[in-house]
């Protein structure tokens, strides 16, 4: 369990409200769209559509007055980019060497033609044809709507890690776990994969600090150009 904070239960009750009308909203108005990258994943290649993982999340809970933060795995959804059973090995190296900021072992594992800087795996061979334009446009990430209605991520906060990726975290990164997991967040449309883990975790840390209603809605009026741009996806 994470430290204690003061309580907030307007904001907090305001987010999940507007969690729950924004992402049925938009779940209902990307459905057709949705059905047509269902086909297009099929085609591509075999395998499910839906790929789900496991990651964790920080679940709310009010002590006395307080706030506390309580860690938790949950199946986290995307749409499938990658073949069928792809192994984690080269992926789980990588974010051992990101979090580590271990540059040269970072650029060791990126393809000899990744050359603008970036902090993502280029060219990755696990990754379809079609996943590729998916993960370009971000695409990918909207089955993780369901999440968001289930109560498990919310529209806006840090992005949930993965298991293999917070075994690598020293004590200060788990502050960045003091607001629920989101869709996106002050890092997406701050650089993205564009930035170093430690300057990620800074504006997680930012963000947990500041969260606000306001802050929430400029964050989600930013993604859209952020998305639209393509800066630091992949």
């Amino acid at each position: 369990m994470l430290g204690i904070g003061s309580t907030r239960r307007r904001y907090w009750l305001l987010k999940r409200a507007l969690d729950v009308v924004m992402a049925s909203l938009a779940a209902i108005s990307v459905t057709p769209f949705a059905a047509i990258i269902a086909v297009a994943i099929k085609l591509d290649s075999p395998g499910p559509v839906i790929y789900s993982q496991e990651r964790i999340r920080s679940t709310r809970m009010s002590v006395g007055p307080k706030t506390a933060w309580r860690l938790s795995p949950f199946r986290f959804y995307k749409f499938r980019t990658m073949i069928d059973n792809a192994p984690a090995d080269l992926h789980r190296d990588y974010m051992a060497a990101y979090i580590a900021g271990d540059e040269d072992r970072v650029a060791e594992l990126q393809t000899a033609e990744e050359s603008d800087g970036s902090y993502k795996l280029a060219d990755d061979p696990r990754v379809t044809r079609v996943g590729r334009l998916l993960r370009k446009t971000s695409l990918d990430e909207l089955p993780q709507l369901w999440n968001v209605l289930r109560g498990d991520m919310s529209l806006v906060g840090p992005r949930p890690a993965l298991a293999y990726e917070v075994d690598n975290y020293d004590d200060s990164h788990f502050a960045r776990f003091a607001a629920p997991g989101g869709i996106t967040g002050w890092w997406q449309v701050n650089g993205r994969c564009e930035t170093s883990f430690q300057d990620m975790v800074d504006l997680d840390l930012d963000y947990v600090q500041r969260q606000s209603t306001l802050l929430d809605i400029k964050i989600l009026a930013a993604t859209v150009p952020a998305v639209v741009s393509g800066k630091g996806a992949g």
